[in-house]
């Protein structure tokens, strides 16, 4: 409602004086504040705040008087009476300075447009020259306690028991009584017998006393402590005509103030609470409304402390008021108790070091204009005073300055002043000069047609701006524009319009928050967000001569302004156009009978209540006849509600709506939602509704002619609820949410908010007789409601935050220091979870079950189930005494009805206490039968969330089953950071640690989550086995066969047995793969998880590892990798136009597209898909990505490994395939083949030149090749099964690979005596079933079938000789240094080699010549640079192939 801004501002006293003003009391329109000290009554302006005029008293005339105590304010401002010690009324006339007397003048450049003279422009700005006289005094002759203010009198209140009513002109003998306080009968209600004065008052006066209109009496607070109310029988106040009521059972009281628009009397007492009474209208007793009070749960410190209530300070609107007490600090409550700040908490009341700061003590405040400033006169202590005075010494050019005035700021709700329900989902606050909105990206709202040829750029966010839908369209603005950023869109006020127009009194804000308007003390202006402009009267005449009284709206894009004119001297109802020029000719004028106090849009009507208590409809309908569209206004109806209504001013807001109680509710007319069924009146603070009466027959729509359409009457009021300080309705209809569309939103103060929520029968049944129509369901919120998302389910908000700053420590603290810095944020709440629980409360399960599945697509619905078991819970099992009817076991079966069940649950467990668990799984279910169904609903990550709940609450057995059970799911369902998680769950089962993680990460996290094989980083994969290995001619790798552990001995041992079951799963589950043929499945399992695949597959060598049927393997990895099977080209040689030109571009397009789709489409390839066709060469490459090639990038280059010098070189006849896509077509298409890079390749020839034919031939290689991806891991495959000596594995991927070298280097191994003679065997087999199959199937591998021809034949050559041990040998010596490779051990090649020959993907590879190949250039001839940058990519490639 309000809050507070900024820091506090000092106002420094002109005038050198050693008083202190210690009191101040503003004027009736708070234009003028008097401030008195000991003998000095000053009037400060209040804008600018400036001293005009300082009356100080004689020391002759002091010591008559005394010292000065208390001051009031005649109504019209135009006396001043000041109470003095010795018991005298001091009167002052306030005098204007003349016609042209100011005290300050605004200066402007020269040349400004303000300079033109303007009527009235200069009593606006400066504040007037005014004199004080004083008149005879008036000698009460007894100390003053209370002065109180009426039309034409004065009342003051003394200590010796009597109230004196003084005539403010007339002050003869005829101008006085007085009566005295024991003569006025006192009773607990008005309906008891009067009887004589009350006895028990003798020597009791009035302390404090205020008057109140709307209940025409006097609030009191007595000397004893006692609080009453007394009102005058008769319109003059003489003592017989005074009844007084009390407030039974209270003593006391300190204080009073009242409250006119709600008719409340809040009575400060010692013990620190405020108490606020009502008057209840049938009997006339004191009835406690409400308390306003600190609580213990969020002021545990200070709430007990605080002393007295010291002053009590309704806000202008009466819709806050401020409390201070003897202990200092300020406290703001909303008219209901809603507590919205507090000075004696938090950032106030400690310094960021934890120290206690000193609260500051107030002995006077006052708010200011429109609420816009409490004005606060602290009391000084004596110390500090002193400190201060050294400090003020110093400062040269005010020697002595009074200090006295502090002035806070505040921003407030449009909602308090002008409560215009067209618009309830902007949140719009105002403060004296610039408006806070929340519309947060308003480029949701766009719209092509945008006039305006440069885009505007919101300033929090950057987005640009456009211009709003039509306002026909849905008004609702999507959730992320209301809830955009935390930051507030402001607007600062227009400064001309302000200067002549302060305070502003009245704001608005249309539907699609785009466009404001503000009225200030004349005229208004307008704003739109999408121009970034301020639009104002353009004849300054027209604007000074009307003023806005009844506040305004906008419909579609007019502002409805309901104003006074001055020159016609009438009320009248204006609608100006948004887009024309601000003047009357272009507004629409409807003259009206009576003042208007409230105005407010429903579609396209306007209701006004007006000062003689009556409502009126008008219709609103828009002409586009004329140039500048216009809007016609028709009369409707007139309700006259005087009978109802005691005073018009108490009337808060009226509303039209569509709600309505009667059977007219059923889900077949939602139609009838749109139309204005009711009138909702909020007369302080009830929430009184009149409905159309539909009770007389109903003539149909169409019997009636157009022109003669009658609106029904309405029924007598019904009070719908009390304390009711907000209503918010919507004039949009939803089939699918109508329990939130068609419901009414209350906010009733410290009793948070209300829905009346409708209750509609399911299915078009038949309504129960016995079911009422509506249900009002009271729900507390944390936050103060501002504005409701109706669809979303949600309340906007606004909250005071602090930030402190005390580095700003100096002899005395300055004010900086003392107060925090207060901003405004936004703030927003769910509710929905106090709905659906209010209704499970009430056995109304099918009405909530209709509701949440009507809000099940919110993005936070999750959330709001998790709330309301949450809620429930700690409710209930923290709970002293045992629940008759328990509320959980409801909820838990609400919940089973939506599927995320199973989440929810577990979610709400995870983030209770441990001690709740057992009560929260009574009621849903044991966590094994959850567990067990998120299985079964392959809900593996909720899954996992159950398990933790089961380690804490079973044995460690029956944890590790169920750990056994998800490890080997989420195994088969790839879900590898799971699998991670649950080894090192798994670890610390066996281990012991039943609630920490183990001490070291027990998984080597993987640089990328991408789904494709990772590499550990600073892990070779090359050739890792000793020399000696080979010696001993065994195949025994020295792997460990477990998961990387910490790095201690001792963890080892106590890991050894954990490890090893871990690692039979491991095992079983790389087994089960392996038979299925899923290679590819295997390669990400043993990259994602740290498998050591290659040990593994060596100790599987002769069982598992083996292949069966060579053809189905080979089938599925083309279908596995997305391969495509080879084909043959369909046309001859002979044709090189079509073959040789047009081809290769058709079959890399092809082939492109069928990469990227197959990837996309891939499960695993979630890494960045990239298609490198601009490197020409394995060089180029290397120069040109090696500055910025990162790991996870290295899967689409294999730049380095040593078949790249075969594929240059011997392009037609097999390793085509490693070049990247489209790399052959930039070999004919591009220029930069013939670079000096190339110079190493090109030793034979002097040009590289391709005849038509060798083109065909590298198109169709292109189209025969799979994914680039693919073929990365399928060459890390190769390697992986040649380390491991899996021969038969590598001859089938050696196959699909159309690689002639592998064949070759696989055929050359099988003469090892370590090969067992099934091996051969069974790769003979193989490949003769391969070649059958190729015959008959699949014509696309017999040209590679027939390249390797040679080695087949000595391969079935060789199957009938015995096995020489010596043919271990390679059958022709490398040409590179370092060894070669047997097949499950290897010489150790030199660090150099490594780094100068391995493959990106560690595919340290034997060499072999080619028997009848091209010559190899052997790598001395590498050019220097190429074997630095190897060096400086090393660590790149061992790491990841994604």
């Amino acid at each position: 409602m309000y809050f507070l801004t900024g820091w506090p501002r000092r106002l420094l006293c002109p005038l050198r004086s050693e008083e202190e003003p210690f009191h101040v009391q503003p004027s009736s329109q708070r234009f003028y504040f008097a401030v008195l000290s000991e003998t000095q009554l000053s009037i400060w302006f209040s804008r600018p705040s400036v001293l005009i005029v300082s009356y100080i008293e004689s020391a002759k005339a002091a010591t008559q008087f005394g010292f000065y105590q208390k001051a009031e304010w005649k109504p019209d401002d135009s006396m001043i009476a000041v109470a003095t010690a010795n018991g005298y009324i001091l009167l002052f006339d306030v005098l204007g300075g003349g016609g042209d007397k100011y005290l300050y003048e605004p200066v402007y450049p020269k040349g400004s447009p303000r300079v033109k003279v303007t009527p009235g422009y200069k009593e606006e700005q400066c504040a007037p020259a005014l004199s004080l006289e004083m008149k005879k005094p008036v000698d009460l002759e007894a100390p003053i306690t209370s002065l109180q203010s009426l039309q034409e009198d004065l009342l003051v209140c003394t200590a010796d028991g009597y109230l004196h009513v003084l005539h403010w002109d007339g002050l003869g003998s005829n101008g006085r009584k007085a009566i005295c306080l024991t003569t006025i009968p006192f009773s607990l209600d008005l309906q008891s017998a009067r009887g004589g004065p009350s006895p028990d008052l003798e020597g009791v006066y009035i302390r404090c006393m205020e008057y109140c209109v709307t209940l025409d009496g006097f609030a009191v607070v007595l000397s004893d402590g006692r609080l009453g109310f007394i009102t005058p029988l008769t319109n003059t106040i003489t003592a017989d005509q005074l009844q007084g009521v009390w407030a039974a059972d209270v003593t006391d009281g300190t204080c009073v103030a009242v409250n006119n628009k709600y008719r409340l009397m809040a009575f400060g007492c010692a013990s620190g609470s405020v108490l606020v009474y009502t008057i209840d209208t049938a009997t006339g007793s004191m009835q406690l409304s409400h308390k306003l009070e600190l609580t213990p749960k969020h002021y545990p410190d200070i709430y007990n402390k605080t002393g007295a209530v010291k002053l009590i300070c309704w806000s202008p609107d009466y819709s806050v008021t401020m409390v201070t007490w003897e202990c200092g600090g300020l406290s703001l409550w909303s008219v209901f108790g809603a507590h919205l700040i507090c000075t004696l908490g938090e950032d106030f009341a400690y310094r960021s070091d934890g120290t206690k700061k000193e609260p500051i003590k107030i002995s006077s405040m006052s708010w200011g204009a429109e609420g816009y400033h409490l004005w606060v006169i602290p009391i000084k202590q004596k110390k500090k005073q002193e400190e201060q005075e050294v400090e003020e010494m110093e400062t040269p050019p005010h020697p002595t300055l009074q200090a006295g005035i502090l002035q806070f700021h505040f921003i407030k709700s449009a909602l308090t002043v002008n409560p215009c329900t067209s618009n309830q989902e902007q949140v719009l606050l105002h403060g004296e000069d610039r408006l806070y909105l929340t519309c947060g990206d308003p480029s949701q709202v766009n719209n092509p047609s945008d006039t305006h040829p440069h885009t505007h750029v919101h300033p929090h966010d950057g987005s640009p701006l456009h211009h709003p839908p039509n306002p026909d369209s849905s008004l609702s603005q999507g959730l992320n524009t209301l809830l955009g950023h935390k930051h507030w869109h402001v607007v600062q006020i227009h400064s001309t319009y302000l200067e002549s127009n302060w305070p502003i009194r009245f704001a608005a804000i249309d539907t699609a928050g785009q466009c404001m308007a503000v009225a200030g003390r004349r005229g208004f202006a307008h704003y739109s967000l999408f121009t970034r402009k301020w639009k104002l009267f353009g004849n300054i005449t027209q604007e000074q001569n009307m003023t806005v009284t009844g506040g305004l709206a906008w419909w579609k894009d007019f502002v409805v302004v309901a104003c006074y004119n001055y020159i016609d001297q009438q009320e009248q109802l204006r609608l100006y156009q948004r887009s024309a020029n601000l003047d009357n000719a272009f507004a629409s004028v409807t003259k009206l009978q009576s003042d208007t106090l409230l105005l407010n849009v429903f579609r396209d009507m306007v209701i006004l209540f007006r000062a003689d208590c009556s409502i009126c409809l008008y219709s609103l309908e828009r002409r586009n006849d004329s140039p500048h569209p216009t809007a016609s206004v028709e009369l409707l109806q007139e309700v006259s509600m005087s009978r109802y209504i005691p005073h018009p001013a108490l009337v808060v807001s009226v509303t039209l709506t569509s709600v309505r109680t009667e059977t007219g509710i059923t889900l077949k007319a939602p139609q009838q939602a749109c139309m204005a069924e009711s009138i909702m009146l909020n007369l302080a603070g009830q929430l009184i509704m009149l409905q159309r009466d539909r009770s007389g027959p109903q003539v149909r729509e169409k019997e009636t002619p157009a022109n003669s359409k009658k609106l029904l009457q309405f029924c007598p009021p019904v009070v719908l609820a009390q304390c009711v300080e907000n209503v918010w309705t919507t004039c949009r209809s939803n089939r699918k949410k109508r329990h939130l569309l068609e419901a009414l939103w209350l906010s009733c103060g410290e009793a948070g908010m209300k829905v009346w929520l409708p209750l509609f029968p399911r299915d078009h049944r038949k309504p129960h007789s016995f079911l009422s129509r509506r249900i009002m369901l009271p729900f507390h919120i944390n936050i103060y409601p501002l504005a409701v998302l109706f669809e979303d389910a949600l309340v906007l908000g606004a909250s005071n935050e602090t930030v402190l700053y005390d580095g700003l420590q100096g002899p005395s603290e300055p004010l900086e220091a003392l107060f925090p810095y207060c901003t405004v944020e936004r703030t927003s709440q769910i509710y929905l979870h106090h709905i659906l629980r209010q209704l499970l409360v009430r056995n109304l399960g099918e009405q909530a079950l209709m509701l949440a599945q009507s809000c099940a697509s919110l993005p936070y619905f999750p959330h709001v189930m998790e709330l309301m078991v949450h809620v429930v819970l700690e409710e209930e099992a923290t709970s002293r005494e045992p629940i008759p009817d328990p509320l959980l076991p409801t909820v838990a079966k609400f919940i089973t009805e939506f599927p995320l069940f199973l989440q929810t649950i577990v979610h709400c467990a995870r983030k209770t206490e441990y001690a709740l668990w057992n009560y929260l799984f009574a009621a849903v279910g044991n966590p094994k039968d959850l567990f067990e169904e998120c299985l079964m609903a392959q809900d593996l990550d909720t899954a996992a969330s159950y398990l933790i709940i089961l380690q804490n609450m079973e044995v460690p057995a029956v944890s590790r089953q169920h750990a056994t059970l998800l490890f080997n799911t989420a195994l088969e369902q790839g879900k590898w950071d799971l699998c991670r998680h649950m080894i090192r769950f798994l670890k610390a089962i066996g281990s012991g640690e039943m609630d920490t993680p183990p001490p070291t990460p027990t998984t080597q996290e993987p640089s990328s989550s991408s789904g494709g094989f990772e590499f550990f980083r600073n892990r070779s994969i090359s050739l890792s086995q000793s020399a000696d290995a080979i010696a001993t001619g065994k195949f025994n790798l020295q792997k460990t066969f477990s998961m990387p552990s910490g790095p201690s001995a001792k963890g080892r041992e106590v890991d050894c047995a954990e490890n090893m079951y871990i690692d039979l799963m491991l095992w079983r589950h790389a087994r089960h793969l392996l038979e299925q043929v899923r290679l590819r499945d295997l390669g990400c399992f043993s990259a994602q998880l740290g498998f050591e695949l290659i040990g593994w597959l060596c100790r599987e060598r002769n069982r598992v590892a083996r292949v069966e049927d060579f053809v189905s393997a080979l089938k599925r990895l083309h279908k596995d990798f997305l391969w495509p099977f080879p084909v043959i080209p369909v046309g001859s040689i002979s044709s090189p136009l079509k073959n040789g030109r047009c081809r290769p571009a058709l079959s890399t397009r092809l082939l492109k597209s069928q990469s990227a789709d197959s990837l996309l489409n891939s499960d695993m390839d979630t890494g960045p898909l990239q298609v490198d066709n601009t490197s020409h060469s394995w060089l180029d490459r290397l120069e040109d990505r090696a500055k910025d090639m990162d790991t996870a990038s290295s899967a689409h280059s294999n730049q380095h490994s040593p078949q790249t010098h075969d594929a240059i070189l011997s392009l037609l006849t097999n390793k085509v395939e490693e070049y990247s896509v489209g790399s052959a077509t930039d070999l004919t298409e591009t220029s930069s083949v013939v670079d000096g890079d190339w110079m190493m390749v090109d030793e034979n020839s002097s040009t590289l030149s391709l005849s038509q034919a060798e083109l065909e031939h590298i198109s169709m290689e292109l189209a025969n090749k799979g994914p680039h991806k693919s073929q990365v891991q399928l060459r890390y495959l190769l390697h992986v099964f040649m380390e491991a000596g899996c021969l038969e594995w590598c001859v089938v991927i050696g196959l699909i690979l159309r690689d002639a070298n592998v064949i070759k280097q696989v055929i050359c191994f099988l003469d090892s005596p370590e090969v067992p003679q099934e091996t051969v065997q069974s790769i003979r087999n193989g490949l003769l079933a391969v070649d059958s199959w190729v015959s008959t199937n699949c014509l696309g591998y017999k040209p590679f079938l027939s390249l390797i021809q040679p080695q087949l034949q000595d391969l079935m050559e060789a199957a009938v000789e015995a096995v020489q041990p010596e043919a271990f040998q390679p059958t022709s010596q490398s040409s590179k240094p370092g060894g070669s490779e047997g097949p499950g051990g290897a010489a150790a090649p030199r660090a150099e080699d490594i780094r100068g020959v391995a493959a990106p993907l560690g595919l340290a590879l034997p060499s072999l010549e080619p028997p009848g190949g091209f010559p190899r250039p052997p790598s001395a001839d590498c050019p220097p640079e190429q074997t630095e940058e190897q060096g400086k990519e090393e660590g790149v490639y061992d790491c990841t192939l994604s």
